[in-house]
């Protein structure tokens, strides 16, 4: 057997560990958030010592940007440039509204325990940023075909981010028993009030 054979599956191995780590740790930060999930928990639900996630993961940032980004990629977000070509303001908050909720509601386990853990991990809130600057390039191509400026812009702005927000679809689908098409009618309905006030 050949030496680059050897190191070939090595690297294989190591790449599989990595995976069965980054995995443990999403399905324990789901099930428990992450301010509970500790090492040895993560390490026995991946099968491994303590010291094998250390050799991976040397800190806590390393190992909650390797969550985030395998998170990411199997929960891909809705792209906001699909939404650029549609000129009406109503409209295209109306289908952006439509795939955003129907985001929140496939990733909702993830996000409630992630909005949670933010106000008690600083550090969740630093490994997210990436998701913040999202959120905010959905609101503006959302502000954008309003044209609104000054107070009536600033406004307008808070509407929409309120509207796309986690905790309001969580609010309008689980406290107040909406069905997603009734959510998205509301806040088209709401945004489109403040636009005309």
């Amino acid at each position: 057997m050949s030496r680059g054979y050897k190191l070939g599956k090595r690297n294989e191995q190591q790449e599989e560990t990595r995976q069965r780590i980054v995995e443990a740790t999403i399905a324990l930060h789901q099930a428990v958030g992450g301010l509970n999930t500790t090492i040895s928990a993560i390490a026995e639900h991946a099968g491994v010592e303590r010291a094998t996630v250390y050799r991976h993961f040397p800190d806590e940032r390393a190992l909650l940007q390797a969550c985030t980004g395998h998170y990411l990629a199997e929960h891909q977000p809705p792209q906001p440039s699909a939404w650029e070509p549609i000129e009406d303001a109503e409209e295209r908050l109306r289908t952006a509204l439509a795939e955003i909720y129907a985001y929140h509601r496939s990733t909702e386990p993830m996000s409630a325990r992630a909005a949670s853990d933010l106000l008690l991990m600083p550090i969740l809130r630093e490994v997210l940023a990436p998701m913040f600057s999202y959120w905010r390039q959905v609101r503006e191509v959302l502000v954008d075909p309003w044209r609104a400026g000054g107070t009536e812009g600033v406004l307008l702005a808070a509407a929409i981010g309120h509207a796309i927000a986690f905790q309001t679809w969580q609010s309008l689908a689980r406290q107040q028993g909406l069905d997603d098409a009734q959510a998205v009618a509301l806040m088209v309905r709401m945004v489109s009030c403040v636009a005309h006030f």
